[in-house]
């Protein structure tokens, strides 16, 4: 079992690295052929791409210090201590032990429905919270593995990740939108009609098509390699915490037993979705229209989690109750 969930912890990484390269390109792409488009020359363009560059790394900046406290309030979650989570507290601390990290802060929301998430900067700055429904609803070997997938969300730096590749999604449709906007305005035209004027508009005119191009098909592009980044560090969590917990079937159990859950989730909204255990956007709600989905189907989790002990898929009869949950 040992070798198949250091290969699918491995595997997993390559290919959110692979993926998070992808849109580093197209960022790259965008930023550079709208700046020739505009400018005219390889300067202008690279001038184009360092402000873009500017502009991510300033927000990247401010979520990087102050992300993690607008979300702990945003989702209503209240610190918690050993005298009011002993449990709790007690799970915790003996994963963050496994994991070898620092205690995190822990916190619960006040919220039937189960589910969790993990948030800060790095190790030495992460929180924990977990729904009172998640308390009720799971025992301790279940709990063991939900905390077990979070913490492995801290060690694995996936916060961290998850928010670099998300500013670089969200300053391609900034920058794409801008363009957008410059050129139905008529600016770019303008430009491209004098340089077409003084002989030395034709490589222009490519790089201005290029870019429009791009900046239609580059955010649509950069959302869905985003959805599928979250997805690969979400299997890489359930196999690292199977790694610290060494027991897969509770993690299973806990799958099924959220994401068959018909509580709604009220804190959780489209900008938090991506960071919960499970969607906390059931597909019923009048919230999910029009989503994409931000976590593998559950179905395939569990039997991936089945792969690391040699057991066969869930059979139909046992899948079917699972199908289509996310």
């Amino acid at each position: 079992m040992a070798d198949t969930f250091y290969n699918q912890i491995a595997e997993n990484k390559r290919r959110s690295f692979f993926l998070a390269l992808i849109v580093v390109l197209l960022f790259g792409a965008l930023g550079f052929s709208i700046g020739y488009a505009v400018s005219g020359d390889v300067a202008g363009a690279g001038v184009a791409l360092a402000i873009a560059l500017g502009i991510g790394s300033a927000l990247a900046v401010g979520s990087y210090f102050g992300g993690d406290s607008v979300v702990l309030g945003v989702s209503g979650a209240k610190e918690v201590d050993p005298t009011s989570a002993p449990q709790l507290i007690n799970v915790v601390q003996e994963l963050a032990i496994a994991a070898n990290i620092p205690m995190p802060k822990v916190y619960v929301i006040d919220d039937t429905a189960p589910n969790a998430f993990a948030t800060g900067r790095d190790p030495k700055h992460a929180s924990v919270a977990i729904t009172s429904g998640l308390l009720e609803k799971l025992d301790r070997e279940e709990l063991q593995g939900v905390i077990g997938h979070e913490l492995s969300h801290v060690r694995n730096f996936d916060i961290r990740f998850a928010m670099i590749v998300g500013v670089l999604v969200g300053s391609i449709a900034l920058l794409a939108d801008f363009f957008l906007r410059f050129t139905f305005w008529g600016g770019g035209r303008s430009s491209s009609r004098d340089n077409d004027k003084g002989g030395g508009g034709g490589l222009q005119v490519v790089f201005f098509v290029v870019a429009i191009v791009l900046s239609i098909v580059a955010p649509i592009v950069a959302r869905f390699v985003q959805l599928a980044v979250n997805r690969q560090r979400e299997y890489l969590a359930d196999a690292s915490s199977v790694q610290l917990t060494r027991n897969p079937y509770g993690l299973e159990r806990a799958l099924a037993k959220i994401s068959e859950d018909q509580e709604v989730l009220e804190v959780a909204n489209r900008a938090t979705q991506h960071m919960y255990f499970t969607n906390p956007i059931k597909k019923f709600e009048k919230r999910s229209s029009g989503l994409f989905s931000t976590h593998p189907p559950t179905l395939d989790r569990i039997n991936r989690l089945r792969e690391l002990t040699g057991e066969q898929p869930l059979d139909p009869a046992e899948a079917a109750p699972l199908a289509g949950l996310d």
